[in-house]
């Protein structure tokens, strides 16, 4: 008899709206389940696995990308690998970024045939900032849709707004999604049976708020069709000088991908007809959960569908491919990048198919985030004084800053959030005599100035 699907809650909503905190509510509550937690960052440096509470429950972070740009190999393997436990989970929790449409991550639960036979989308969980949002709702699309796809809304914050404006806001929210249900807190303090296991996600309502919401989002972007001769051929990524490009794509500097990593796989397959391109794009989809081969640039790509990691240097990079075996290949690529092909006497190799596959998602091209990590204690005074005249010139541009620090003359971690104007520090949990002691903070918002940032913040460590 096979067992009921998982559930899966997505917790999401806009940067310091108040994720973390009702994660670890609901992992320090007792109540006997057995939850697994996805983690997903927006920034250079993790910092969420160091500011939730481990309890038993298995914390799993993905910090090497958006998993909501795509139905992205990372989450379908880390999903994959909880569907090998032993043990079998009650639920499993999946935190987005504050940047994230919610969309591709549930899409995940219908479009990939194991992931819907192994896995029940539960709920996608919304929290709303009470006291910011208002700042957001109109030049931020991913708060219209978190709000939008939301089954359940928890508007916290509630005792820093008047009542006066709470009920125009949750007025406001109503208008935007009128059935989700709408729950006001205060540090996200709500029963766990009011966001898990609610069964209230409807596949019919997330398609009337996104017509394309059951169109196919693939892990790639780009994918061409060569007919091949046997020999040896060399794959260039990024831009060259010469006339003759292959496949020519500006990726652009906002775009939020890494310019120096990008997955390939070149796969052979029978022909290039409509019927073979079908199976063989199906076929690949869960290549791209596979762990990847790290391939540097010179060594060689395997044509046998297997997935690479190719790293570039300065956005550029060559691989050699040796073909065998006559015939049709599929060269797929991650990101829609510059893409050229030659063969051993230099030719470019054109493709006699091509495809460009949906890719929707964009992050907010202002919002940025800066990261510093750094040794050494810090003067408790001078931080204090650093971080006041810093909100107090740039606390509109600041969206949310978080981070654990080291402070002289104290054992204990200092954990700070702040968002906006508002700020939070205390004290928790001593460091772990094995534990890299280590300042790690994060600021994400608009007109950031890293090298400001990182001088005020390194002035503040003490000498010696």
């Amino acid at each position: 008899m096979s067992l009921a699907p998982i559930p899966v809650t997505v917790l999401t909503g806009f940067l310091g709206a108040g994720k973390t905190t009702l994660l670890n509510r609901i992992l320090t509550e007792q109540h006997g389940r057995k939850i697994a937690v996805i983690e997903n960052e927006f920034g250079e440096v993790g910092v969420d696995n160091q500011l939730v509470i481990q309890g038993d429950e298995e914390i799993l972070e993905m910090n090497n990308g958006c998993i909501c740009c795509t139905v992205r190999g990372d989450l379908i393997r880390i999903l994959g690998r909880l569907m090998k436990r032993k043990d079998r989970l009650d639920a499993i929790l999946i935190e987005t970024t504050g940047l994230a449409n919610p969309a591709p991550v549930a899409q995940t639960f219908f479009t990939d045939p194991e992931m819907k036979e192994q896995f029940r989308l539960d709920a996608i969980v919304t929290l709303v900032d009470a006291k910011h949002v208002l700042l957001h709702l109109d030049n931020a699309p991913e708060v219209l849709k978190q709000i939008a796809f939301a089954d359940v809304i928890l508007l916290n914050k509630t005792d820093l707004v008047a009542p006066a404006e709470l009920d125009a806001l949750e007025s406001r929210l109503r208008r935007l999604n009128a059935v989700a249900k709408v729950h006001r807190t205060q540090n996200a303090d709500i029963a766990i049976n009011k966001v898990l296991n609610l069964g209230g996600f409807s596949l019919d309502r997330a398609v009337e708020v996104d017509p394309q919401f059951m169109e196919m989002e693939y892990p790639f972007e780009w994918a061409g069709g060569y007919q091949l001769a046997a020999g040896r051929y060399e794959l260039g990524i990024g831009h060259h000088d010469h006339a003759g490009h292959d496949h020519d794509h500006e990726c652009g500097d906002a775009c939020g991908h890494d310019h120096n990593e990008i997955d390939v796989v070149v796969a052979p397959l029978t022909s290039l007809d409509a019927p073979a391109l079908d199976a063989a794009i199906n076929a690949t989809v869960p290549t791209f959960s596979d762990w990847e081969k790290l391939t540097l640039p010179g060594e060689a790509v395997a044509a046998d569908g297997k997935l690479h990691r190719l790293k570039l240097q300065n956005e550029h990079g060559h691989f050699p491919i040796q073909i065998t075996t006559p015939g049709a290949y599929l060269l797929f690529t991650a990101h829609d990048v510059p893409t050229h092909l030659h063969d051993a006497s230099g030719e470019v190799v054109r493709y006699q198919w091509d495809k460009t596959f949906r890719h929707e998602h964009s992050h907010d091209e202002a919002v940025s985030s800066i990261g510093i990590s750094t040794p050494g204690d810090l003067d408790g005074k001078k931080l204090n004084e650093w971080i006041s005249e810093l909100l107090a010139k740039k606390g509109g541009d600041i969206y949310r800053m978080k981070g654990v620090l080291c402070v002289k003359g104290t054992n204990k971690r200092l954990v700070f959030q702040g968002v906006h104007m508002l700020f939070d520090a205390k004290f928790d949990r001593e460091w772990k005599r094995d534990e890299n002691r280590t300042n790690t903070l994060v600021f994400i918002g608009q007109n950031l100035d890293r090298a400001a940032l990182t001088e005020g913040f390194k002035a503040c460590l003490t000498a010696g």
